[in-house]
């Protein structure tokens, strides 16, 4: 195996190689530094490149005459000398549309300037010896031209950032915590880079209709996903949860960037845990299974669905009225989605059915009117979590937003989020009949808000339980 480097440092200008590389005498250094032709692309300008340029200009009316620093972040350590595949920062790519690691985004009262760090030059050894940057390892980085050609902003190497950074202004913000070179070079102040991460949130909280085509993208890849695991059922019970998460990454790769989140795969009483990524279980006849799973678009935007399935293609009895109850409750939450509402109410109005219906199976210790007041919240006991959070280039988008721009404020025209009411019954709950033990339901879908209403983007995917039957059955 070709290992990679540890983690990053952009300070240094020796090539990342392992001990166990070998050697490079000067004769093989000097001969591989000769004989080589130009291969600069002409590119086109990215489709995003005029909406990164006006985000960037509202972002810097928001701070005039301030310097703002938001880094792309940089490779991630998986294991001694082996990475995780670079994804960059979500604001700094919202801001320049830039997807390489290391660079850095520099607006001083208004001018942008990207420090970024392009393919090796064939003066140096990096382009045949380094591990993370060399393209005869890890490939082909454009160059400073194709970047500024893309993106349509000034480029420089980011050998010269920190320089750059050294020169004296009245006031800085950086987007800390996504690269510790960057937050080594400036003074921290954490009531400033605390506000510099507040806006770049909430300038994300209404998507543009290049946003929402892309989240709608990667909607119909998901839904693509969902069909591929359902029409390998047969090596699903073979293998069980691994074979599903493994189907649909390979949706997700082939169609975008990759998985939006680890895949959430629980047969059985592993639905009843929120965040089931082990999926090491099987797939059993006769069970349900919980399948949360969204494809990343090749510009990030991710999507981020929930379908719980009979795994015989047919419900039981009592799978299929609890279902029916879990559906009812997330139609309840979409059904309340509309600019004005409060972000709140969708989540009020989707536990108010599932409170009323676990009183209608004598589950409640107390009225399902009391229940829901929120000094009792004993319903929560079976419900568990939030039934929405806002969607985009993060699957928990915004997350830096003011409460009352967000979890205390209200929708608007342009916002997507999710509606995805789940009923949770633990397999040693002894408040809960035997037969219900271990089942778990959430169903999960992509709201968009909009002038009169909302508009669901992952609609493709069945969500009645009659429909789901019909779907499995033309697959299965």
């Amino acid at each position: 195996m070709t290992g990679m480097s540890e983690q990053s440092t952009p300070e240094s200008t020796e090539p990342k190689t392992e001990s166990h590389d070998p050697a490079v005498p000067a004769a093989y250094s000097e001969f591989m530094r000769t004989g080589w032709g130009e291969r600069e692309l002409d590119l086109p300008l990215h489709p995003v490149a005029d909406l990164a340029a006006q985000r960037r200009a509202r972002l810097a009316e928001t701070f005039p005459g301030e310097r703002l620093v938001l880094p792309a972040g940089t490779y991630k350590v998986r294991s001694n000398d082996t990475d995780f595949r670079f994804r960059s920062d979500t604001a700094h790519t919202y801001f320049t549309g830039n997807l390489t690691s290391d660079a850095v985004l520099v607006l001083t009262d208004g001018e942008a300037v990207l420090y970024a760090r392009p393919r090796s030059d064939r003066d140096t050894d990096e382009f045949f010896r380094d591990r993370q940057y060399g393209e005869l390892w890890a490939g082909r980085r454009p160059s400073a031209r194709e970047i500024a050609d893309s993106l349509g902003i000034e480029v420089r190497h980011v050998d010269r950032l920190a320089e750059d950074l050294a020169v004296t202004v009245p006031k800085t913000r950086v987007h800390r915590g996504v690269s510790g070179h960057v937050d080594r070079l400036l003074g921290a102040d954490a009531g400033l880079d605390a506000e510099l991460a507040r806006v770049a949130s909430e300038m994300r909280l209404v998507k543009d209709d290049w946003e929402v085509a892309e989240l709608q993208e990667a909607c119909d890849a998901t839904t693509l996903g969902f069909e591929d695991s359902v029409s390998d059922w047969a090596n699903v019970l073979k293998y069980g949860e691994r074979w599903i998460e493994g189907t649909f990454f390979r949706r997700a790769r082939a169609m975008g960037n990759d998985i939006g989140y680890d895949s959430i795969v629980g047969g059985g009483k592993h639905a009843t845990t929120l965040h089931w990524i082990e999926n090491s279980g099987p797939i059993t006849p006769g069970e349900l299974v919980l399948l949360d799973m969204g494809v990343e678009g090749h510009n990030l935007y991710t999507a981020d669905v929930t379908r719980t399935l009979p795994v015989d293609g047919t419900w039981t009895g009592a799978q299929r009225e609890l279902y029916d109850l879990v559906l009812a409750a997330q139609e309840a939450g979409i059904q309340a989605v509309r600019p004005g509402t409060a972000f709140a109410d969708v989540h009020t109005a989707s536990m108010t059915v599932l409170a009323h219906g676990l009183e209608d199976m004598g589950l409640l210790p107390v009225p399902a009117a009391q229940a829901l007041d929120p000094d009792s919240k004993v319903y929560a006991r079976w419900t568990l979590h939030g039934t929405s959070h806002m969607l985009g280039m993060d699957v928990h988008d915004c997350g830096a937003a003011a409460p009352e721009s967000y979890a205390k404020g209200t929708l608007a025209e342009g916002m997507v989020l999710t509606v995805e009411p789940g009923l949770y019954f633990q397999e040693d709950d002894l408040l809960v009949p035997e037969e219900l033990r271990g089942i778990g339901i959430r169903i999960e879908d992509d709201v968009l808000v909009t002038a009169d209403g909302h508009r669901n983007l992952s609609a493709a995917l069945p969500r009645s339980a009659g429909d789901i039957e019909a779907w499995m059955g033309a697959r299965l």
